[in-house]
């Protein structure tokens, strides 16, 4: 998908130290989209990277966040139960989801378990358009938060796989992860995921420096081998590292992306 915007890039020594002013962010662009169109929709990532932002918000943003006006979704789920320890719905509901008043029948999950996986692929599809449904069309989501895989994947978008090439369906089944563990996946595409006001990267650890170079070095269409670099956003798109997933960029990029 062509960028509509350019990267804006943040290098900090730890995410963790940032996740106070990530969680305020989130809680501002929250009250303005219920200000706006009353309601705030937006895709949780899984992995660990984002649970001190998780967790902040439980802590800190209970009041302040409109949480009966907030639709929660996820950018892709390993096929496992909620309760099985690799499911990212699982991990987001025990850190965060669980802690704030957020309606519970507005906590949209891809049920994994559910067998055959397109078959859960499909009834998340259903349940994206039934939930989303605003009248004039994309973007779905005022927010999308991804990580980034040492092989620069994102969601369940892995180097070679058929599912990053797909460009009609906004959600599909993976049969085989290119990361541990390797089960089945459901995953949001790249243009559901680029259907969305903003979109947040978040990454950190040395393992993420040469895949994040690969993103900042792929053409402006993106690169179907680095799958992080084809998923923009009609809005802004933030890049938050540490300083060592960040260590291979060069400081051209660096100087670029902080202006």
């Amino acid at each position: 998908m062509e960028p509509a915007v350019e990267r804006r890039l943040q290098v900090v020594p730890d995410l963790g130290a940032v996740s106070g002013p990530l969680a305020e962010r989130v809680a501002r662009s929250a009250r303005a989209a219920v200000r706006e169109r009353g309601r705030f929709s937006w895709v949780l990532a899984g992995g660990k990277t984002p649970q001190a932002l998780y967790r902040c918000l439980a802590e800190h943003h209970r009041r302040d966040v409109p949480w009966a006006n907030t639709e929660v979704f996820f950018g892709d789920e390993r096929c496992v139960g909620p309760h099985h320890p690799d499911s990212n719905f699982g991990a987001a509901w025990e850190s965060f989801l669980s802690r704030v008043p957020v309606r519970r029948n507005r906590v949209h999950r891809i049920v994994g378990e559910r067998t055959p996986p397109s078959e859960a692929a499909r009834a998340y599809a259903r349940r994206l358009g039934s939930s989303l449904l605003t009248g004039s069309g994309p973007p779905r989501f005022d927010l999308v938060l991804l990580g980034v895989g040492p092989d620069g994947h994102t969601a369940s978008l892995f180097p070679g796989s058929a599912a990053v090439h797909e460009r009609r369906r906004s959600v599909v089944a993976v049969a085989r992860a290119g990361q541990p563990p390797h089960v089945p996946r459901i995953t949001l595409t790249v243009p559901s995921l680029a259907s969305s006001r903003e979109l947040w990267f978040l990454a950190a650890g040395p393992d993420k420096a040469e895949a994040i170079r690969r993103v900042f070095d792929a053409p402006p269409e993106g690169d179907a081998e680095t799958p992080a670099s084809l998923v923009w956003s009609r809005g802004p798109v933030d890049w938050f590292l540490d300083e060592a997933a960040a260590a291979n960029l060069p400081n051209s990029v660096l100087r670029a992306g902080s202006a």
